[in-house]
């Protein structure tokens, strides 16, 4: 089968497309047949070696989410059948023509959602959904700051955040990005244009003084400082990503103040159980508000898989709003 495959660590050149050896799903798990994977920013972080799939998964093919239709069964599958629109997340190895799922890890596509859009959710959905209710404990009526506004996951947040009755303030450092989020249902943008970020007082001054009871934070580094100055007492800040940053300074006595938790989550290192939990509940909650058109993903644009190097670069210059879809 063809799959993309990174030829060594480093930038966006080592990213090459091969073919490789079929894999075959064993008792309880699905044989999918790809049409499209989204990319994420954790492939670009396993491609420079810093993000390691979970053992058993080839490290050089990458992939975290897929859709497509199933080929075939292994020994003990009930709930699916041959043909079935299915997508899902993945530990990896996704962003290939053949991909082995756990059927209990997979979703219908809903009626009237394309292939290509279908494979920009799992990824966005199930991490934001968790991120937003389960972590977060969103509530309507609340308010939550969603950093990187423009992000895969962020812009999937903001759906739904706006769903369940939230306001919702997002940050970019890019005004195009911030006047496309509108379009989505964004309350309030704020442009981020210095170094160090600054955004806490306009978000202080937009809750009356309160501050954001949950903040999903995507850039990480340079943005806890003023997490920690935007988050309402006893509020949340659920760390979803570090793209801008790994570290930061963390000043004890405003979070001690403040009463704030600060969260972190992750979800493909998690236990099978864990993730199929995720995937249930984004399942149940969010599929019927795709299917009614309420939630949708925002693809930037769909590339064929032998421009898999090309997603990268562009990824990797914060140029697309929503996902990048490589079509197989």
């Amino acid at each position: 089968m063809k799959a993309v495959v990174f030829k060594g660590r480093g930038g966006p050149e080592v990213v090459a497309v091969e073919s490789v050896p079929d894999p075959a799903p064993s008792r309880g798990e699905v044989l999918v047949r790809v049409r499209a994977a989204a990319l994420n920013r954790a492939d670009l972080l396993q491609r420079r070696g810093l993000y390691p799939p979970p053992p058993g998964t080839r490290p050089d093919v990458p992939g975290m989410e897929l859709a497509g239709e199933v080929a075939a069964l292994g020994e003990g599958v009930t709930s699916w059948k041959v043909g079935d629109r299915v997508m899902a997340i993945a530990p990896g190895e996704a962003q290939a023509e053949l991909c082995v799922v756990h059927e209990r890890m997979l979703l219908p596509v809903p009626p009237g959602l394309t292939l290509e859009e279908a494979g920009a959710l799992p990824e966005a959905g199930i991490t934001s959904h968790d991120a937003l209710f389960t972590l977060g404990g969103l509530r309507p009526g609340a308010t939550v700051l969603l950093q990187a506004v423009g992000s895969g996951v962020s812009t999937v947040a903001l759906q739904l955040a706006r769903a369940a009755g939230a306001t919702a303030i997002g940050t970019s450092r890019t005004a195009a990005k911030l006047e496309r989020a509108r379009d989505l249902g964004l309350d309030h943008g704020i442009l981020v244009s210095t170094d160090p970020p600054r955004f806490a007082e306009q978000v202080r001054k937009l809750t009356d003084g309160r501050g954001a009871p949950l903040i999903l934070e995507l850039v990480g580094g340079p943005y806890l400082a003023e997490d920690l100055a935007a988050v309402a007492r006893r509020g949340r800040i659920v760390v979803v990503g570090t793209m801008g940053g790994a570290s930061a300074p963390l000043d004890l006595g405003l979070l001690l103040r403040s009463r704030a938790a600060v969260i972190g989550t992750v979800l493909r290192p998690r236990p099978l159980e864990e993730k199929i939990a995720a995937t249930r509940a984004f399942g149940r909650e969010v599929l019927p508000l795709v299917a009614a058109g309420r939630v949708k993903p925002v693809v930037d644009a769909v590339l064929p898989v032998e421009a898999a190097r090309e997603g990268h670069a562009r990824m990797e210059r914060n140029e697309s709003f929503g996902k990048l879809v490589l079509a197989l």
